[in-house]
């Protein structure tokens, strides 16, 4: 949707567990060929099916430490004192470079840690149109015990203290409209006159080009 000689966007997408990140991004990078997911990199083993450089870029606790100290991340987490999660700084700018929008999907704290590494990231936080309505959701998917659908419970009331944070918020109530509005979210934030110093500077002077 968008020229290629535009640098591309990076677009933080965060909110609760339950209510609807994944489906959302999904439905972005179908309507819109330009958009992509980041790659992260992880010290945990591969999965059955997982592809390296597709699903995750896989490093051993010595590989990703060497990154850290090399400052190669947006954003990392250390889960539970187990395995690292990162995003790869140089994938990233790579891919924006080439004109791309590039979806990171990540929980508060990494986004505002990615923020602070990536000034011009458009922050996005994606909200339930109620707590009943997360809580239903969660419920319905049936992957979890209920012990653990109320510690996610729980944690959403956490995640959306973060919400003031955020560039944007984009409830998603009916998933079609969600997805508008963020593709209007990303449509705006590509006119940035900040965005577009390229088409300003080649205005400058133009009267003695003539």
């Amino acid at each position: 949707m968008q020229s290629s000689k535009r640098k591309g966007l990076l677009l933080i997408i965060s909110g609760p567990s339950g209510v609807g990140k994944g489906a959302l991004c999904q439905a972005l990078m179908q309507r819109n060929s330009n958009i992509k997911m980041s790659v992260s990199c992880t010290t945990r083993a591969p999965r059955v099916g997982e592809v390296d450089g597709i699903n995750y870029f896989f490093k051993s606790p010595e590989e990703f430490q060497q990154m850290i100290e090399q400052g190669a991340f947006l954003e990392y987490i250390h889960v539970f004192g187990v395995d690292y999660y990162g995003t790869p700084r140089t994938c990233v700018e790579q891919q924006r470079a080439a004109g791309h929008d590039i979806i990171l999907e990540i929980d508060v704290q990494g986004a505002m840690q990615a923020k602070q590494s990536c000034p011009d990231a458009v922050t996005i936080f994606i909200a339930p149109p109620s707590m009943s309505t997360l809580k239903t959701r969660l419920i319905g998917r049936g992957t979890e015990t209920q012990q653990a659908i109320e510690r996610r419970f729980e944690a959403a009331f956490e995640e959306l203290q973060y919400m003031r944070k955020y560039d944007y918020i984009v409830t998603n109530d009916v998933l079609d409209k969600a997805v508008v509005q963020t593709e209007q979210i990303i449509a705006a934030e590509s006119l940035r006159a900040s965005r577009q110093m390229d088409l300003i500077e080649s205005f400058q002077g133009g009267f003695s080009t003539l």
